[in-house]
């Protein structure tokens, strides 16, 4: 479904991907982990289109000096060059981090927010009680402005956010920041559960034991380059990368 190659992200004379190539199959959960700084958001931008809509929109600033090569595919069609609303209405949707709620709208009127893709009342209905059925939190708060609701809420929020748009493949970036372990494991339990209702996933996590856990595959991204990949059994049962990359 998604298959990024030799992807290379350059700002100035600092480059923050070095040759990255993945694969996401239909149905899968893939992990993404590594340090802090390896390049994983830079990485979840430029395959959903932000880093050339963002070299757009400062360009003649140092800001705008930034250059993106290499490929990125989506069900077989090239991305790479796509403006980021044309690969959202094909079905490729960022959860972005750090949750990022329209903060002075309502949970309703952020959920309505992410329906762009749907057509027609009947279908927004359906989708919305969906969402709601995924996350009861968010119905019982509807009403209620976002900007107040706890990081848990408002993690919640954003995923139910991204699911109004009926995504094909979800990528969701460091979903967990900031969150109670309780919280956490809630939220990695839903998160399970949209991958087994049937929409494709890549999955950018901090927290390394949950994402191999739960992904049938997973990338070590380190210093700008996948360093390894392959599944949990097969990463923990290499001593220097489950040492030096997963920290375990």
């Amino acid at each position: 479904m998604l298959e990024v190659k030799n992807l290379t992200v350059c700002y100035d004379t600092a480059m923050l991907l070095n040759e990255v190539s993945l694969k996401v199959n239909r149905g899968e959960l893939v992990g993404l982990v590594g340090p802090n700084g390896a390049g994983k958001t830079t990485l979840m931008r430029a395959i959903s289109g932000l880093v050339l809509w963002e070299r757009q929109m400062k360009r003649g600033t140092r800001a705008g000096n930034i250059t993106l090569t290499g490929e990125v595919y989506f069900q077989g069609q090239r991305i790479d060059g796509l403006p980021p609303h044309r690969i959202a209405r094909m079905g490729l949707v960022l959860c972005p981090e750090r949750r990022r709620p329209f903060s002075e709208l309502s949970v309703e009127e952020n959920l309505k927010a992410g329906a762009y893709r749907v057509r027609g009342r009947r279908a927004y209905r359906d989708t919305l009680e969906l969402v709601y059925q995924m996350f009861p939190v968010l119905q019982k708060r509807a009403r209620q402005v976002s900007a107040t609701l706890s990081g848990g809420e408002q993690q919640m929020l954003a995923l139910g956010r991204a699911l109004m748009t009926r995504p094909v493949l979800l990528c969701i970036d460091e979903p967990s920041t900031g969150l109670s372990p309780l919280i956490k494991g809630e939220l990695f339990a839903k998160i399970g559960e949209i991958n087994r209702s049937g929409i494709t996933m890549l999955l950018v996590e901090q927290d390394v034991r949950q994402t191999l856990a739960m992904a049938g595959r997973s990338y070590i991204l380190s210093h700008s380059k996948i360093v390894a990949q392959g599944k949990k059994d097969e990463l923990m049962a290499d001593e220097t990368i489950r040492q030096s990359y997963l920290g375990l």
